[in-house]
């Protein structure tokens, strides 16, 4: 009897050991949490090229989300605050005590209010504007005067104001964006660029051609995945 209780505990400390191990596999695998941001009058399905790739590099489905959210509504008043919302809901989910933000146009905006006015940079460990209006888009004119979104794309607007005041990429957040020389929305081009951030010119691309471009995909994947 003495014996074969010996060998049962000898099987349950060998058990636990496996148990125990398996975490710290799975861990070491793992990514942080990466949400999808898209743009004006669009939707989460734009995102469908650059969630493969991010599948193809090794990351889970439950490691990617995408925010929808409605894209005529106000940046700082409404959208910011969905936003937070948004990402304290993919933290308690995952458990992960920062995310990686990929927003791509007007998307740029909501998340880089939360950022920078909403305690963001303590939750965003990397940041990336695809096409941002950063610093507005005159095309956005065409439609300001009946849409708060596009008012707060336009040049000098309220917002646009606000995240240009000081650091522009505050935080221990670090910031990438990707333009392009072609692009037929940002107008002009360099408003993409943020001061603090890697700029990088993604050639001649049309403004949703970002969205599924290897280069831009490549270039993204290998900024989310530095320290």
């Amino acid at each position: 009897m003495r014996r074969r209780f010996t060998v049962l505990l000898a099987l349950s400390g060998a058990l636990s050991g496996l148990l125990c191990a398996a975490p710290m596999a799975s861990s070491d695998s793992a990514h942080r949490p990466v949400i999808l941001v898209h743009g004006y009058n669009a939707d989460p399905g734009v995102w469908g090229s650059l969630a493969d790739d991010l599948k193809d590099s090794g990351y889970s489905d439950g490691e990617i989300f995408r925010w929808s959210y409605d894209t005529h509504a106000s940046v700082n008043e409404t959208l910011a605050g969905q936003f937070a919302a948004y990402v304290a809901g993919v933290r308690a989910r995952t458990g992960a005590d920062q995310v990686d933000v990929v927003a791509h146009s007007f998307g740029s905006l909501p998340a880089r209010w939360y950022l920078a006015f909403g305690g963001g940079t303590q939750r965003v460990a990397h940041m990336v504007s695809l096409g941002g209006p950063n610093h507005g888009t005159y095309t956005a004119w065409a439609c300001a005067a009946w849409d708060q979104a596009c008012r707060d794309m336009s040049p000098g607007s309220y917002v646009q104001k606000h995240l240009a005041a000081g650091d522009e990429t505050p935080g221990a957040t670090r910031y990438a964006t990707f333009w392009s020389n072609c692009d037929e929305v940002i107008n002009p081009d360099s408003s993409v660029l943020l001061s603090g951030a890697v700029n990088t010119e993604a050639g001649c691309l049309d403004h949703n051609a970002l969205l599924g471009d290897d280069g831009v995909s490549s270039g993204v994947r290998a900024f989310l995945a530095t320290p």
